[in-house]
C-alpha cells in the first residue's frame, strides 16, 4: 500500500503540547469538518497531524493535470494549517471498501503510535459515503486504550454533503463544541483552495452553508461560531 509520510517533529520541549490527529477520507474533509479547530489548536501552540486516506492518482483514472493540481492544493493547505505531520495513503477514492482492512488498520495504527496523539477526530460513523464509514471503522479500531494509551479523546466530526445525508435516525447530534469565532474566515479561505469543491448555494459545500452551520453550532454553544462534534470517549 503506497503512501507519502513526512518526518515528524521531536517531542523535546513540545511534549507538553496537546497532539491532535485529524483523519480525512478525502482531501477537504479535514477542512469541512475541523478546519476551525485545526487553526485554533495551532494558534494555541499545540501539534496537529493529518492522516488522509484517498487521493487523485493517474492509476485511479485521473488525468495528469488533475493529479498535479490536487498535489499543489494539498501542499498549500498543509502550509496554511502549518501541520506538524502529514501521512497520505493515496488510495483510490470510493474504493476503500475493496482494501484489505487489516493492512489499513496497521498503517493507521502505526501512524497513531508514531505521532503520540492524545486527541483523534474521525468522520461520522453514519456518513453516506462508504469511504467515510470505512475510515471511521479502521481508525476507531486504533484507539483501544490498552493498545494506544496515548489516545485520551475521540471525536466524530460532521462533513457537509456526507454527514447531513445520513439515513433515517442516524442523524448527527453534537455534544461537544469548539469555539471557532476567530477562525471561521480562515477555514473558508482554506476550503476555497480546493478547486471545484465549493459552489454557489444551494450546493451543500457552499460558503453560505459553511457559515450557516458555524452559526448553528455556535448558537448551541453560546458562541458566535463553532464546530460541533460527537464525543465518543474522553479520559481525564
Amino acid at each position: 500500500m503506497a503512501g507519502e509520510k513526512e518526518r515528524l517533529p521531536g517531542r523535546g520541549v513540545e511534549q507538553m503540547s496537546r497532539r491532535l490527529l485529524v483523519v480525512s477520507p478525502h482531501p477537504d474533509d479535514e477542512t469541512l469538518g475541523a478546519g476551525g479547530t485545526i487553526l485554533r489548536y495551532k494558534q494555541q501552540g499545540d501539534l496537529v497531524f493529518w492522516l488522509n486516506f484517498t487521493d487523485k492518482k493517474e492509476e485511479h483514472g485521473y488525468a495528469p493535470e488533475e493529479v498535479t493540481e490536487r498535489r499543489k492544493e494539498i501542499e498549500k493547505v498543509k502550509g496554511e494549517y502549518k501541520v506538524d505531520g502529514f501521512y497520505n495513503l493515496q488510495l483510490k477514492p470510493a474504493g476503500l471498501h475493496c482494501c484489505d482492512r487489516k493492512e489499513l488498520i496497521e498503517k493507521a495504527g502505526a501512524w497513531i503510535r508514531e505521532t503520540g496523539v492524545d486527541t483523534v477526530i474521525l468522520p461520522f460513523n453514519k456518513d453516506v459515503h462508504s469511504d467515510h464509514r470505512v475510515v471511521f471503522e479502521t481508525v476507531y479500531s486504533c484507539t483501544k486504550v490498552f493498545r494506544y494509551p496515548a489516545v485520551r479523546r475521540i471525536l466524530m466530526m460532521e462533513v457537509l454533503s456526507e454527514t447531513d445525508y445520513a439515513a433515517g435516525d442516524a442523524g448527527f447530534v453534537p455534544n461537544y463544541f469548539i469555539d471557532i469565532s476567530e477562525f471561521l474566515e480562515g477555514k473558508i479561505k482554506i476550503m476555497q483552495i480546493y478547486n471545484g469543491e465549493t459552489k454557489m448555494h444551494p450546493f451543500p459545500r457552499s460558503e453560505e452553508h459553511i457559515r450557516a452551520l458555524a452559526v448553528c453550532r455556535g448558537a448551541a454553544a453560546g458562541r458566535r461560531y463553532a464546530e460541533g462534534f460527537v464525543l465518543l470517549k474522553g479520559i481525564e
